[in-house]
């Protein structure tokens, strides 16, 4: 696993498009710091972005990774070689390097502007955090997802319909059954449902860390309520874990199951 993680890696590196991903964030941080030097101010405005825009690059770069790369797959399938090694170097190549990226473009411009020196220490911890894990969460569940489907055109288009469900739509849903059902105490299905979205969860640990109860929302203000600020965060960082762990063994043992 080690030796497909590296060669992964190093294959990787040599991709344009992951550099321009590290350059993006790095420009876009460093331009909220030419209009603002404040940290908390340019940590709330990469939340937005990092919450939106790093589960849709890991889906689509874990998609297209998978998909160029199977004669490679092919080629190790052939060798005496155990399937979870295989599948497990390349996604943690893939997921990786786009954590990397994701860390040096923001973490970059940060220390730059002194904030291992600063107050804002532990809520840009926490910011790198969730854009790390987010990049490991979707890129296994991009590569699950290839995994699972011969054809690139239909795998590539489920992994963008589950990247804009968690993104978008179950926000949607969740939001239109607590207004249908405000009249009765919903407020453990709002920490249950919470639970089930890595995009959610990622929002509610960035809220309760920065403690913004202006944007916290409904759902934020019960994980709040109902749990505590250290609480929610135990919480939801454990729950980020297990979002991590599962599509790892996921695709792990869908490639058992599978007949190449």
């Amino acid at each position: 696993m080690w030796r497909i993680f590296l060669y992964s890696l190093k294959d990787l590196t040599r991709s344009r498009w992951i550099f321009f991903y590290a350059l993006f964030y790095f420009l876009f941080t460093l331009g909220l710091f030419l209009f603002s030097a404040d940290l908390s101010k340019a940590i709330i405005s990469l939340m937005n972005i990092t919450l939106v825009l790093v589960p849709l690059i890991a889906t689509i770069f874990g998609s297209m990774y998978f998909y160029n790369s199977r004669e490679f797959i092919d080629l190790l399938l052939s060798q005496p070689l155990p399937r979870y090694r295989i599948f497990g170097g390349l996604f943690l190549g893939v997921s990786l390097s786009l954590a990397l990226c994701y860390l040096l473009g923001v973490g970059i411009p940060f220390a730059m502007y002194g904030v291992f020196g600063s107050a804002e220490i532990l809520n840009f911890i926490t910011l790198l955090f969730n854009g790390i894990i987010l990049s490991l969460i979707f890129s296994g569940i991009s590569i699950w997802i290839g995994l699972a489907n011969e054809n690139k055109l239909k795998g590539f288009g489920i992994a963008i319909v589950v990247w804009l469900f968690f993104a978008v739509v179950y926000d949607g849903l969740q939001l239109l059954l607590l207004v249908s059902f405000s009249d009765y105490p919903i407020e453990k299905f709002s920490i249950g449902a919470s639970i089930l979205n890595p995009i959610s969860l990622s929002r509610i640990l960035i809220l309760l860390k920065l403690d913004i109860s202006a944007l916290m929302g409904f759902t934020g203000a019960v994980f709040k309520k109902f749990f505590g600020t250290n609480a929610g965060i135990l919480i939801s960082v454990f729950s980020l874990v297990f979002w991590t762990v599962l599509p790892f063994f996921g695709l792990i043992l869908a490639s058992r199951k599978k007949d190449f």
